[in-house]
């Protein structure tokens, strides 16, 4: 049995004996070990994109979640280094929580080009009326409904992505990788099978209209105003529940999360 008591300067042969011991017991011991290896990794990508903001300890538990599932997914014979694979998996669990929080997932094509507009007029009426401008000002001047104001106020903001040229620091000697080297999709089913397994086990926490609404927005890829025709309600009314129910399934995986790492 390899030894956990060493964790610096492990080459690949010695990373892949260790996750594959892993993988076949379950050691809690040998899982310390990679992840107190990989934990620099994981908060040196956290931090690309939070930039040390108030939401980079969130981002960098993110990471530590993608870090445990590299982990149990890994195939050695794959042919590449676990670093290689690592670096994509925690850059996606990132990225989709920060497309969750900031409301860029499934965003319909005329917000993405309206939110530049009401980006624009408000500092125009700012400057204008030397105070923050009202709603209806906003959707006069830009000639669209308040709502429609308020969907891309509220889905509009955006995350600051890494540069796939940023070099990453991929061991303590100081050997680096950039995002492209590692860019990839032969890893995807085995991604998709895992979000789908993790949505399943708590989807029980949403209400039988939440659920209808994700469905419509995220499977069937509906606009919410379509949602909205289809269920009855209105489009501010299928944003709000949307971004209750999502907030719901956030706080259902962050709990099982921490209790998979307490139980670790």
């Amino acid at each position: 049995m390899t030894q956990p008591s060493q964790t610096w300067k492990r080459n690949k042969e010695e990373i892949d004996q260790l996750i594959l011991e892993f993988q076949r017991t379950e050691s809690p011991e040998v899982q310390t070990v990679l992840v107190e290896h990989y934990t620099a990794l994981v908060g040196s990508l956290a931090y690309k994109y939070s930039k040390g903001r108030d939401y980079h300890e969130d981002i960098r538990q993110v990471g530590m979640i993608g870090l445990l599932g590299a982990i149990r997914r890994y195939d050695p014979d794959a042919g590449k280094s676990f670093e290689a694979y690592l670096i994509p998996t925690v850059i996606g669990e990132i990225k989709r929580y920060l497309r969750d929080k900031t409301w860029s997932v499934h965003v319909p094509r005329r917000i993405k080009e309206l939110w530049p507009k009401v980006k624009t007029v408000v500092d125009e009426l700012t400057n204008r009326y030397q105070r923050s401008p009202k709603i209806p000002e906003i959707a006069q001047t830009l000639e669209v409904s308040e709502e429609e104001v308020l969907e891309a106020m509220e889905m509009g903001q955006g995350y600051q992505a890494l540069s796939v040229d940023t070099p990453i620091e991929t061991s303590s000697e100081g050997s680096t990788l950039t995002a492209l080297d590692v860019v990839g999709t032969r890893d995807r089913g085995f991604e998709l099978v895992e979000q789908q397994e993790l949505l399943q086990s708590v989807l029980h926490v949403l209400s039988d209209r939440e659920k209808e609404i994700l469905h419509w927005t995220f499977v069937e890829n509906k606009t919410q105003k379509d949602t909205g025709e289809v269920m009855g309600i209105s489009q501010m009314h299928v944003s709000r529940l949307q971004k209750k129910a999502i907030e719901k399934l956030r706080s259902e995986l962050d709990k099982n999360a921490r209790l998979e790492a307490t139980n670790a």
